[in-house]
């Protein structure tokens, strides 16, 4: 076993200064600002660093520097691809500039978004980003009163910067057209809308796209579920179970949507002959489900790399713009088409 005698020991500062021929408040120069180091001394500390492997400690980075180096991400989980996909995206962005990131996901929960946010700017990120506009109000003080950058994203917020979509505006895409195809009797299931704007502003847009018609999506035609596969087919198993069901299903995201085609070829539900199901992200899998997923583009790997550049831009001194709105669009593939002309529904051959 191996114990402290004969562990090596760790690099400090005042061996890389030594061994660099420099004092230490050059070193310290060195890795905050380098910018101010001349060319030949940056080099042998540069050197003398490689050569002992010398790590610096977060705190006496950010004791030279004002800064740690890291900034923070809270997000509701890391449990779905449209998340991960922008954190990734994120992550690369921020490492390529010298930043590490720092993801907390709180499961959808408002107390613990609070406490990891909270966590975030007592360990002294440099900046932080969280998503959506619903938060608790002691969430929305924490983040207005911050003393580094902070930004939305997802959504729009008079009281912070934002990057988002128009959620909205999505949910209106893809129930028009629908309606285009001819449907006129809808259903959505959708996420939880309590504490997530996103799920209702998308559910707000069908209502909305309907309106305009002169129909309506009564609640009685939305069904709440988890955003997850078992969620999305539960969620299509209780549409379907009505008197009237619908011929058009608006799922709030591609996951719902995937686990109510799953149901509805357990059931042997037709879809599209009998039923269009139409989502809303473009995850990857939606070109490889059967039928492929009509849905609504969300350029979500976009979303984290602006994310990131708006902080470090942020963080550099320079002004950015308060709201930056992504593009969607439409992405029309096979699981949805005209009605079916028998108001009964069409199987799938036994």
């Amino acid at each position: 076993m191996m114990t402290s005698m004969n562990r090596k020991a760790r690099a400090t500062l005042q061996d890389v200064a030594q061994l660099a021929g420099v004092s230490t408040a050059t070193v310290s120069r060195a890795l905050s600002r380098p910018d101010l180091v001349q060319e030949e001394t940056l080099a042998r500390v540069s050197d003398a660093i490689a050569r002992l492997n010398y790590v610096p400690g977060g705190a006496a980075r950010a004791l030279a520097s004002g800064k740690t180096l890291t900034i923070g991400a809270v997000v509701p989980t890391l449990d779905h691809a449209i998340f991960a996909r922008a954190i990734q995206a994120m992550q690369t962005e921020l490492a390529g500039n010298g930043y590490q990131l720092l993801v907390a996901a709180h499961d959808y929960a408002p107390a613990q978004e609070a406490a990891a946010v909270r966590a975030m700017l007592a360990r002294g990120v440099d900046a932080l980003m969280v998503v959506g506009a619903d938060h608790l109000e002691e969430t929305w003080t924490l983040l207005t009163t911050a003393s580094v950058p902070v930004v939305l994203s997802w959504s729009f917020d008079a009281r912070l910067p934002a990057i988002g979509f128009d959620n909205e505006k999505a949910g209106w895409l893809i129930a028009d057209h629908l309606l285009d195809l001819g449907h006129r009797r809808f259903g959505m299931i959708s996420g939880f809308t309590h504490a997530n704007d996103r799920a209702r502003s998308r559910v707000a847009g069908v209502r909305a796209a309907l309106a305009a018609r002169g129909l309506e999506l009564p609640s009685s035609c939305v069904v709440e579920a988890p955003f997850t596969l078992a969620g999305g087919r539960a969620g299509l198993a209780e549409l379907m179970a009505r008197a009237t069901p619908p011929t058009a299903v608006v799922c709030g995201n591609d996951l719902l949507a995937a686990g109510a085609l799953f149901e509805a070829q357990a059931s042997g539900i037709a879809v599209p002959g009998a039923l269009s199901v139409v989502g809303i992200d473009n995850l990857e899998i939606a070109a490889h489900l059967a039928p492929p997923l009509t849905t609504v583009h969300l350029p979500t790997t976009e979303l984290g790399r602006t994310v990131a550049r708006h902080l470090l831009a942020r963080l550099r001194g320079e002004a950015q713009p308060q709201r930056v709105e992504l593009p969607i669009e439409l992405v029309i593939r096979r699981s949805a088409t005209v009605p079916a002309t028998s108001p009964a529904l069409a199987r799938e051959p036994s």
